[in-house]
């Protein structure tokens, strides 16, 4: 399926906000809102260097994807799992879907440096990421010279996803200092962890992204309230799914709305959106169908927000209240071992 034809037109209507020509600088950004091709790693792929190269096109330093677009979002499944058992066709599915999956550092993670690189953008990749047999929703970040950066995986997977991804721990929570801005990345529901955003604002997220797997409404305030809270831009990414880009049934079913949906039935209706440490919405949500939604950042508005409010300076009172982040990494089983003695083998 080609997205976007080489002898036409984008595919995409850019939202374009304008800029500021008074700002000290400027930061043009894309939040991508389309879908994966599920179960098609190498497809979504090709699928992601064509919006990238569309987004560099309409000048985009900073192109930000959804949550799990490499390795897809499996909205809808329960892998077979009730309390107590597990099918063999939910165990299939989930052996489908681990082979979707990346390994990160590995192939994928290298072909997005590369496009990161030729497009000339920063990146910031939602996947997931495969680490043995266990799972992780990961965001990757690269920069403008095809330089992996390093990832962030999220601390605690929602509801059901919790069947399937394993938890991220304190030592993946980085905010990159870049040209551009420090960037930092929470992903869906982690965004309403009040001590995991103090963490990162401690570490001056000026860039604060979002990519997430939630459409409803409520989730603009949310976002509003980050962007207020942490004087930071908010970029919020979310796929745009029809019940075509799944498999069809039986292969892939939607636990209790199957019957209920046809081909062109939304599931995902995405409202990706980007807010200013104001509040102010420069562009989106859209809930129409798949887009590039970009935006002028102006970061001078940063420290004009903070002159309001810097909720990890001049507004904190560490006296009274404190946080202390664990950011080592934690491992399930470590190896201790002795040097070899130098003075001959052991007897």
């Amino acid at each position: 399926m080609a997205l976007v034809p080489a002898a036409h037109g984008p595919v995409f209507a850019e939202v374009d906000m304008g800029v500021d020509s008074s700002a000290p600088t400027v930061v043009r950004a894309t939040v991508v809102q389309a879908s994966t091709v599920f179960y098609d790693t190498p497809a979504t792929l090709d699928k992601a260097e064509r919006l990238l190269a569309e987004a560099a096109g309409y000048g985009a330093q900073l192109v930000v994807f959804p949550e799990a677009f490499v390795g897809g979002y499996p909205r809808g499944s329960n892998f077979g799992v009730t309390i107590g058992n597990r099918t063999a066709k939910g165990k299939e599915e989930f052996r489908k879907y681990h082979a979707s999956a990346i390994d990160v550092p590995g192939p994928e993670v290298d072909r997005l440096a590369a496009m990161a690189g030729k497009y000339k953008v920063y990146l910031v990749m939602g996947v997931i990421e495969r680490d043995g047999y266990t799972l992780y929703c990961t965001v990757l970040f690269f920069d403008s010279q095809g330089r992996y950066l390093g990832k962030h995986r999220k601390v605690m997977p929602t509801s059901l996803e919790r069947i399937i991804w394993g938890f991220g721990d304190g030592s993946t929570i980085p905010v990159f200092e870049t040209p551009i801005g420090k960037l930092g990345a929470a992903i869906c529901w982690e965004n309403r962890m009040p001590l995991l955003r103090t963490a990162m604002y401690a570490k001056g997220v000026e860039i604060y992204c979002a990519p997430t797997a939630d459409s409803r409404e409520i989730w603009q305030a949310s976002m509003t309230h980050i962007a207020l809270e942490g004087g930071c831009f908010v970029l919020s990414a979310n796929q745009f799914c029809r019940r075509k880009d799944y498999p069809p049934p039986p292969e892939y079913v939607f636990s209790g709305t199957e019957e209920d949906l046809t081909p062109d039935s939304v599931v995902c209706a995405g409202g990706s959106v980007i807010i200013s440490p104001s509040g102010t919405v420069l562009a989106g949500p859209n809930y129409d169908g798949e887009a590039l939604i970009s935006a002028d950042l102006d970061l001078g508005e940063i420290a004009r927000a903070k002159f309001d409010f810097d909720v990890v300076g001049h507004y904190s009172r560490p006296e009274v209240l404190s946080l202390i982040v664990r950011d080592h990494p934690t491992q399930p089983v470590t190896f201790t071992s002795t040097s070899e003695k130098t003075d001959g083998p052991h007897k």
